[in-house]
């Protein structure tokens, strides 16, 4: 199957309230949709958050790389084959973000032209359990985000933004977990905001405080250091950062790792799946990480989770819900901690193109 004709579309959807990440304060979430067309007229899209210090471009810089450099290549390849249609981008080097939102659209053009969903074809499940994300808030306002999110949709687990400094980490476990009962499993990620020297300390308070994992206490890389933190910790310590790739987590793997953040908005369905494989071998855990996705990412990147059946901390893929607009017909609903995937043939016939449209516009129009 050939391209004979693509798209590219840039917008941003609103939070419900500001949202504190590690390096910048939000109100709205922006991102790139592109979206394929094949000769049979199938079509295939695919969703990326554009944030430099996350992914390494502007929404610009991702355009101008799509569109020189790997629109071209893509317009010369076979595409009925995804895997292959990665090898040939892959002899690119660098350009990430680009990669990861062609393989994932080459992806949905597949399931289109097949008329059946990726979950389905892989071997998933159509109801995916899932976790939520609590960012930096003060203690109390993040205690009381968690009773509202788990009384509003059963989630039994529950990621918690550190970073904060070590007292305000605590205050705020202990806080979440009076808010929430001992029914929910937690597990904290600390965006790597603390010295190398002061993560196993980290790690350990975190744990007392009932962490089950604990994420990038600080910059992780695969050597010694990383061996040692591991093999003296009470718990996982849960990669995410400082992995960029399958080489990356392959090397983590060898040091010890023992829990690995697998996230198709980061590294594409291809070299997900290409991690899954390498974790399971090495019998590391695989955590399905959120990139900040709306309902249209997270409906890619659920494709993947439901293909893992491990013991894991569930899907973050949930961060849709904290955003008042979205560009799907319908928004996903999470309740009793589960999510029941559509089983149309892509998430292209799930787009809102006349929201696409609308929030394009008022993006242009900033």
């Amino acid at each position: 199957m050939r391209l004979v004709e693509h798209s590219l579309h840039c917008y941003s959807l609103r939070y419900e309230r500001p949202v504190q990440w590690s390096d910048v304060v939000e109100v709205a979430a922006p991102f790139v949709l592109l979206r394929l067309v094949g000769e049979s007229g199938a079509t295939g899209v695919a969703e990326i958050t554009v944030k430099p210090t996350w992914c390494g471009v502007t929404a610009r810089s991702l355009i101008a790389a799509l569109e020189e450099m790997f629109l071209p290549l893509l317009a010369r390849l076979d595409l009925d084959d995804p895997a292959a249609v990665r090898v040939a981008l892959d002899r690119i080097p660098d350009n990430a973000a680009a990669k990861t939102l062609i393989d994932n659209a080459c992806w949905d053009l597949a399931a289109a032209a097949d008329g059946k969903p990726l979950w389905w074809r892989w071997g998933g499940r159509q109801h995916v359990p899932m976790s939520f994300a609590l960012t930096r808030q003060a203690p109390i306002l993040m205690a009381a985000e968690a009773e509202a999110m788990v009384a509003r949709h059963g989630f039994a687990v529950l990621k918690v933004k550190g970073g904060q400094g070590f007292e305000t980490d605590q205050e705020g476990m202990r806080a979440i977990r009076a808010a929430v009962g001992h029914g929910v499993r937690l597990y904290v990620d600390a965006n790597g905001a603390y010295p190398r020297e002061d993560a196993a300390r980290y790690v350990a308070l975190m744990a007392d405080a009932g962490a089950e994992m604990v994420e990038d206490p600080s910059p992780l890389e695969p050597d010694a250091n990383f061996s040692a933190l591991q093999a003296g910790c009470p718990v996982p310590v849960l990669v995410d950062f400082g992995c960029t790739s399958l080489r990356d987590a392959e090397q983590f793997m060898a040091r010890g790792a023992r829990a690995l953040s697998i996230k198709p908005g980061r590294f594409g369905l291809t070299q997900s799946r290409a991690m899954h494989r390498a974790a399971h071998a090495a019998g590391c855990r695989p955590v399905v990480g959120l990139m900040g996705e709306s309902a249209l990412g997270t409906l890619t990147g659920l494709q993947f989770a439901a293909t893992l059946d491990e013991a894991t901390l569930l899907a973050e893929l949930s961060w849709y819900l904290a955003m008042q607009e979205q560009v799907t017909v319908h928004t996903p609903r999470i309740a009793g901690g589960m999510l029941e995937l559509p089983a149309a043939g892509s998430v292209a016939s799930l787009v809102d193109w006349a929201a696409v449209e609308a929030f394009s516009r008022e993006t242009r129009a900033a």
